[in-house]
Parts: structure tokens; sequence; C-alpha cells
């Protein structure tokens, strides 16, 4: 029979392994604006993003989107465009996994979604990027929740606080 003493022992031991990650708190976590410049280091440059808490997942303005098989595993072939200097990058990456994005006045639209690393202020992360011809947005990249989680905190009524400074 379990004693009392260890069996509270165990169900807190319990509850610590299956409880979730708790990020920082706010006050511990960059201020950032709706808008900020970010550096893509797949690419090779900064792209200006909109910071959407909205959405879960980021995406990534990419033309000539075609998926491929390469030793039998899936990969997209894709390429992204500076719109400041007109610079393109051609790039090749394994598909992640397909996403329904769900778009307001619009049908659901199914995306491949690639993983890239990208630098907000001193933040460098690689995340999930669906990729999707953003072309007739303003902002080439949206980054998600799931991209700002634990690093940062939105300011709806500020943009461009801090440049991106990754090593």
């Amino acid at each position: 029979m379990i004693r009392l003493p260890l069996l509270r022992l165990l169900v807190a031991g319990f509850v610590l392994l299956v409880a979730p990650a708790v990020a920082d708190p706010p006050e511990q976590r960059d201020l950032v604006g709706w808008v900020e410049r970010v550096y893509l280091a797949d690419v090779g440059f900064e792209l200006k993003a909109k910071l959407d808490t909205g959405a879960e997942t980021s995406s990534l303005d990419a033309v000539d989107i075609r998926r491929f098989r390469r030793r039998g595993e899936s990969w997209v072939r894709f390429t992204v465009e500076d719109p400041e200097s007109g610079d393109e990058v051609r790039l090749e990456r394994p598909l992640v996994r397909r996403v329904w994005i769900k778009r307001h006045g619009a049908e659901s639209q199914r995306r491949p979604v690639v993983e890239l690393t990208f630098c907000l202020g001193e933040h460098e992360r690689q995340v999930e990027f669906s990729l999707i011809d953003r072309s007739h947005f303003i902002y080439p990249v949206l980054l998600g929740r799931s991209a700002l989680a634990g690093i940062a905190v939105v300011d709806p009524h500020e943009t461009f606080i801090h440049d991106p400074d990754c090593e």
C-alpha cells in the first residue's frame, strides 16, 4: 500500500511532467510593433513583417512554388523576392506538412509549410512558414502566434521598434 506522503510526491511529479512549459512573463518579453523588419537567414535579406496574433501559422510571400520528391521525401522549391531591391533567392526545403488556412471572405486554402530561420530584434528562431503568393499584401511576411510565443508582446500602436540584431 502506498503511503500518503509518497502518493503526494508521485502526483506532484506527474503534474510537473505533464504541465505545459510556461513562457517568460510579459514584462520580460520584448515589446514589438504590429509591423517590424525581420531578417530571414535562409534568403539573406530583411523583409517587412506584419505581426498577427490572430494567426497561428506564419506565412511567407513565395512564387514558383513546386513540390518534388528527393530520395523518397517530399520537398518544396520556391522563390522569395526582396521587394526593395528586386533580388530573388530560389530555395529548396523539406515539406514539413500541408496546412489548411481559413481566409476571411474567401475559401480555405491548402498551403505547403517549410521551416525557415528568422530574426526579430535579438531573437533568432526556426519556425514553420506556409508558402503563398502574398504580392497583393503590403507585407511579404506574416508572423503568427507560434513564431512570437514567449519572445514578444505586440503593441498595436507601434511599428518598427526593433531592427533585426542576431549574430
